[in-house]
């Protein structure tokens, strides 16, 4: 297989994972002996096409802020590539993401596919259709898990098929996670010939067509991976600062200067590895004499990231509450105006509208300020089915994760995880 492999191409099929540094499918093209390597990235339509219908300038699942935020990260791992004798190849899909990645495999006679694993029932269906093409045209696939800490379906098979439901019996289970893979190179394998293929230069949000966007104000988190082991590199120096992290501590009001890293919206895209960051922070408890413990230090909100990840791909239906076993079944109110005034910051109350309009600005807001608007809306004072505001969230937040966004939205509305808690202060990743 050594021979065959060394004889072809290589592809990386990035999605999330938008990173250089320990990316375990990058590493595995740059070795696996092919005299050619092709770095992919598939804009998808599903994401991206705009939406004039929508409530601000975006896509329908995607507001502009977010979307700026994924272009400025493909921008930088280019940037990246291309220091190592590399390249993104930028594609677009006309409708079906799998369908322009199998037509590349094909055309560019690709020997071997190496793509991060991604536990989001979208990701799995996609990924299914292009595994089950390459396989049939034998091609190699190599998956490896690398967005998360641990390997879920891993979790749950050590607790007999299910799992687990509390945050200290994941813990249990977890242990210590993998080391990253950290190893430099200089260089990888030549950009093989891509025939008759439009490549794309990253486009800007003007160019992808959501309308004029002057008037739009530019959030102020830059995407990439360069940014983002900038940021981390700055919040790790303040070792006296890691070592008294401490969930909810810390001040939502915080403007010119968050009281967090936001470090989060990195981790969504897979611009920083979370294992390399649990690492650095490992390093900083080292040289301290006390610190924080789970689940409220730094560590533990990456551990809350990898617990709901684990309960998300484990729990059919995770994201609505019909058929969903582990959700409340709740007689929400379906009062649409009291939605909306809620949505666009027009409830009257000058918390709840602050966070709102920041929500819409800057696509991110303190976790604590999360913890406001979801109860607000839910169990709080409007009564609303939580997944209105998730979807509302889930389109806006620069770090808008399947996994996350939904298991806060059942924990915050008493729906899941914890029926009776009043402030729920470990979770929601706005680390």
């Amino acid at each position: 297989m050594e021979a065959a492999t060394a004889a072809t191409a290589a592809m990386v099929w990035f999605r999330k994972g938008l990173r250089v540094h320990d990316n375990p499918a990058l590493d595995a093209a740059r070795r696996c002996g092919a005299g050619r390597l092709y770095p992919v990235f598939v804009l998808d339509p599903r994401y991206l096409r705009p939406d004039p219908a929508a409530a601000s300038p975006g896509s329908a699942r995607a507001g502009v802020a977010r979307v700026r935020f994924l272009l400025e990260s493909l921008g930088d791992l280019d940037a990246r590539l291309r220091r190592l004798g590399s390249r993104l190849l930028l594609l677009r899909a006309r409708d079906d993401v799998a369908d322009a990645v199998c037509a590349a495999l094909k055309d560019w006679n690709i020997g071997k596919l190496c793509f991060e694993s991604d536990t989001e029932p979208y990701a799995l269906a996609r990924d299914k259709k292009v595994t089950d093409f390459a396989m049939a045209s034998g091609i190699e696939v190599f998956t490896p898990v690398s967005h998360t800490l641990f390997d879920p379906a891993e979790i749950i098979n050590k607790n007999g098929g299910r799992p687990p439901l509390t945050y200290q019996s994941f813990i249990a289970i977890a242990g210590e996670p993998p080391e990253p893979v950290m190893e430099e190179y200089s260089e990888l394998p030549p950009v093989g010939d891509t025939g008759e293929y439009e490549l794309l230069p990253v486009p800007t949000v003007e160019e992808l067509g959501y309308g004029d966007l002057s008037q739009e104000e530019i959030p102020p988190f830059r995407g990439g991976e360069t940014e983002a082991l900038r940021r981390m590199k700055e919040s790790l120096q303040d070792k006296e600062w890691v070592a008294k992290f401490e969930k909810p501590k810390g001040d939502p009001s915080a403007f010119l200067k968050p009281a967090t890293t936001v470090l989060s919206p990195y981790l969504k895209f897979g611009c920083l590895s979370s294992r390399y960051f649990y690492h650095c922070i490992q390093d900083v408890y080292r040289s301290v004499r006390n610190y924080t413990k789970p689940p409220v230090s730094l560590t533990g909100q990456l551990l809350w990231r990898d617990f709901f990840y684990t309960v998300s791909f484990g729990t059919p239906n995770f994201d609505q509450m019909k058929g969903n076993k582990i959700c409340k079944q709740i007689p929400w109110s379906e009062n649409e105006e009291l939605f909306v005034a809620w949505r666009d910051g027009r409830t009257g109350y000058p918390w709840i509208d602050a966070i709102m309009i920041q929500l819409r600005k800057w696509g991110w807001m303190h976790h604590l300020a999360r913890h406001s608007v979801a109860c607000f809306l839910t169990r709080g004072d409007l009564f609303i089915h939580w997944e209105k505001g998730r979807d509302v969230f889930e389109r806006l937040l620069i770090d808008s994760d399947w996994s996350i966004n939904n298991g806060n939205w059942l924990w915050l509305s008493c729906s899941s995880f914890f029926y009776q808690n009043l402030l729920p202060y470990y979770i929601w990743e706005e680390i």
